[in-house]
């Protein structure tokens, strides 16, 4: 944790173990959510595409669908 601080300049935040009970954290509930929506598609939910590229722009479409579809 010194290392973070002095070295890079970062501050690490941990978290603490909840023992009262569940709680959601918001950020992970949030991206495990677009995890879920991505896996609809069905050329997302196979790895068929041989470039990096190509199944990059294939989220990015599938995200802005998404979009358009949350929007209107």
């Amino acid at each position: 944790m010194r290392f973070v601080e002095e070295q890079l300049g970062r501050v690490l935040h941990i978290a603490e173990w909840i023992v009262d009970g569940f709680v959601v954290l918001p950020k992970r509930w949030i991206v495990e959510r677009a995890f879920v929506w991505l896996g609809g598609f069905r050329r997302l939910s196979q790895d068929v595409e041989i470039l990096a590229a190509t199944a990059e722009n294939m989220i990015r479409i599938a995200l802005r669908k998404i979009t358009l579809a949350k929007c209107i």
